[in-house]
């Protein structure tokens, strides 16, 4: 099979990753094989290749937003039927038995182990997981849709949970990018009001076609007060705006597995009157069973730009550079 690898990490720029041919995996016992049609471009995959996450696997292919359909089952696997389409998300092994796991907190998993970082991921032709690590997809939506749900929505999800946005809140997004903007959709249909924070004309023109309230620059303050906002950019220098944007008793959660450092806070304009900052790590599968079911009741919006598996150094470039509006996908098998 075709795939991609990433061979010493590094910049974008210095060519970090490499197209090669490799052997198909084989799963095990409680695994299935997948033939991947869409891996949806996340920028933790962007992290894994540039070596801001540390490695885990060495040449591991990245990629964990997988639209494709069973292939072969492993010898402990039932109830998937070859041609089965399934997704495939970030989470793909926890212990199940540590106090985290028992508490419904598999998230915080010591163990917790995750696909294209700690096992080779959807930039390929193939992949295997955990066949209890597998989601069934709601109706309605082509495979480039549906790919970046397995991710930016589902961290996007749990993002908004993490806020604490009370019912028809007002809530701040700082970043508009794939998660962002599945996110607000979310938002959206719950009753809040949505203001954007982002760089870009073309970010801030998709976040009020999509209905939010006001688009502004990153650092600007929104118009009104804020009940609960998302850092969704990973720029730490952001956290001072938006935690001085916040209402009091709000809170903020950071949404990256990756943020640059946050400068100094100030007690009085920052923390003062209950202001919270939260961070957020992973999700839980309930998370994504919840999100998914949302997203078959809710029809959302998935817009951004497809590349062939081929070209996916070139996505990850566009990404860096800032120049995807939505959430960016890369086409694998027709």
């Amino acid at each position: 099979m075709k795939a991609w690898r990433v061979r010493r990490p590094g910049p974008v720029a210095t060519g970090p990753m490499q197209f090669v041919d490799a052997p198909i995996p084989e799963p095990a016992s409680d695994e299935v094989l997948i033939a991947v049609r869409t891996c949806g471009v996340c920028r933790t995959d962007l992290h894994v290749a540039e070596g801001d996450l540390p490695v885990h696997r060495p040449h591991v292919t990245p990629g964990h937003e997988v639209i494709g359909e069973i292939v072969s089952c492993g010898a402990d696997v039932t109830g998937f039927p070859t041609g089965t389409s399934v997704g495939v998300a970030w989470l793909r092994h926890t212990c199940g038995r540590c106090r985290f796991c028992a508490a419904g907190r598999e998230n915080l998993c010591p163990e917790s182990r995750y696909t294209g970082w700690d096992a080779d991921g959807g930039y390929a032709e193939f992949l295997t997981a955990p066949a209890a690590y597998v989601y069934a997809l709601p109706d309605g939506y082509s495979d480039e849709e549906l790919a970046p749900l397995l991710c930016a929505g589902i961290i996007g999800y749990r993002s908004l949970r993490r806020a604490d946005l009370s019912p028809g809140g007002r809530l701040g997004i700082y970043g508009f990018g794939g998660s962002a903007h599945i996110t607000a959709q979310v938002a959206l249909a719950e009753g809040a009001e949505v203001h954007v924070m982002t760089r870009g004309e073309a970010a801030r023109t998709l976040a009020l076609e999509l209905g939010a309230a006001s688009a502004q620059g990153p650092a600007d303050r929104p118009p009104v007060a804020l009940d609960a906002a998302i850092l969704f950019a990973p720029a730490g220098d952001l956290v001072p705006a938006a935690m001085q944007a916040l209402d009091r008793g709000g809170t903020l959660a950071v949404a990256g597995i990756h943020l640059s450092d946050i400068p100094a806070l100030n007690y009085q304009r920052h923390l003062f009157q209950e202001r919270q900052l939260r961070s957020v790590t992973s999700n839980t599968r309930a998370d994504a069973i919840e999100f998914l079911a949302f997203a078959n009741r809710h029809r959302l919006d998935i817009s951004g730009p497809g590349y062939p598996l081929a070209h996916a150094d070139r996505a990850l470039a566009d990404l860096a550079a800032g120049s995807i509006t939505g959430a960016a996908t890369l086409r694998v098998s027709l």
